[in-house]
């Protein structure tokens, strides 16, 4: 299986299906979240900081940085937050932005092996996107999606996901820089979006042999009762070969010990112990520090 590789200034971290399940962090992002939407769009940092040293405490492995509130321009503001994350933690970063000048200045400043989210598809896509992750070094989360827009069946994903891997290998960008997005859709308006999901996942890891993540809350989007839904949709998707999930970290984390300890993927227990020890001590409750 492949091996994924990022880091930060002084911290790697190694995705791969015999490795314990990565937890990208997902807060920082302003889709639906008006008072962080407000405080970037007043350039205000702090705010970010804060989800940031949050989510590593509770068990991040790498943070998602998504600054594209409404009357924002990332091409300042992304290298500009991306800075400001390297003073305060060590773990990898993700660039979450579609623009490629916003991409093309953070990475200029970022320190270690970056993930990029994202490219996808589409024609225009691959020709902005992929060279910078050549440029740079960086690995990519690659989404499944082309200029019809999302597709609904198995094949279609896995025909695009393979459009991707081949335009990126004809830059010389090996698939162990590419993370396929198998696309959780929301089982609030389509029932069988989960089974479709699953069965993506699948296919991807048997037939293309690349790492695998997914927006896993959206599985659970307009629903109630969502981090049952989230904890039980990532307990079958990690099994199907899930690797590098992004989520809410402090509502998962403790299902994901338990679902690699389950799976073999915590030796001696080791790390679910830790947890459960750690948890104890700080009185039951609260988040977990970072296990890595």
């Amino acid at each position: 299986m492949a091996e994924t590789k990022v880091s930060g200034k002084t911290k790697e971290i190694i995705i791969s299906s015999e490795k314990p399940t990565v937890l990208i962090g997902e807060r920082i992002n302003p889709t639906g979240r008006k008072k962080l939407s407000a405080e970037l769009q007043k350039g205000n940092l702090d705010i970010i900081e804060k989800e940031a040293l949050e989510q590593v405490s509770a068990g991040a492995d790498i943070i998602d940085v998504n600054v594209g509130a409404t009357g924002v321009d990332e091409v300042v503001l992304l290298p500009e937050a991306i800075s400001r994350l390297m003073e305060k933690i060590d773990v990898p970063l993700c660039l979450d932005s579609s623009n490629p000048k916003a991409l093309a200045k953070a990475l200029e400043i970022y320190q270690g092996k970056a993930l990029v989210n994202s490219v996808k598809g589409e024609e225009s896509s691959l020709k902005t996107i992929l060279p910078l992750i050549k440029e740079y070094n960086a690995a990519v989360i690659a989404l499944p999606v082309d200029e019809a827009g999302i597709p609904f069946t198995v094949e279609k994903r896995l025909e695009i996901s393979a459009k991707i891997l081949n335009a990126a290998e004809l830059l010389g960008i090996s698939k162990e820089n590419i993370i396929i997005d198998c696309l959780a859709l929301t089982l609030g308006t389509n029932d069988q979006a989960g089974k479709i999901v699953l069965a993506t996942i699948e296919n991807i890891k048997e037939k293309l042999d690349v790492n695998i993540t997914v927006g896993a809350s959206n599985i659970s989007f307009g629903l109630p009762d969502r981090n049952l839904i989230n904890n039980v949709f990532l307990a079958a998707a990690i099994s199907k070969g899930l690797t590098c999930p992004i989520v809410d970290v402090a509502a998962v984390i403790q299902s994901v010990l338990a679902i690699d300890l389950v799976l073999g993927k915590d030796r001696f227990a080791l790390r679910y112990v830790k947890n459960y020890r750690r948890k104890k001590a700080e009185g039951g409750g609260g988040c977990i520090k970072s296990l890595t």
